[in-house]
């Protein structure tokens, strides 16, 4: 569980960081824009603070950027593209497989002129 945590808390330093560098904005000039504490910003960046999604929209919002949150994947969906993967490789398995003792190649044919 502190995996995830940990990992995800890099996840928003990074973000804040490439925000930053986007509007080229220092800690500090970023921090005064949104209202927060420098102190505060730094931890989110160095992943000691786990900013809200409200906050790090904030954030972006001060350095003249939009963030936008891409839609998971319908758990449904993603069980049923599973189940029929599944079922098309095992009848793949099912098919016969017959080697050719020689190579095929298409006929020839001659171009009248």
């Amino acid at each position: 569980m502190a995996l995830l945590s940990n990992h995800s808390e890099a996840v928003a330093g990074e973000l804040i960081r490439e925000i930053r560098r986007e509007s080229g904005a220092t800690q500090a000039e970023l921090a005064r824009r949104t209202g927060l504490a420098r102190s505060v910003l730094s931890a989110y960046e160095h992943g000691h603070r786990q900013p809200s999604v409200a906050a790090l929209a904030g954030i972006a919002r001060a350095a003249g950027l939009e963030l936008r949150l891409a839609p998971r994947a319908d758990r449904a969906v993603t069980e049923h593209a599973g189940k029929v993967l599944s079922q098309v490789l095992d009848l793949a398995e099912q098919l016969p497989y017959r080697p050719r003792p020689e190579l095929a190649y298409p006929p020839l044919i001659r171009l009248v002129a």
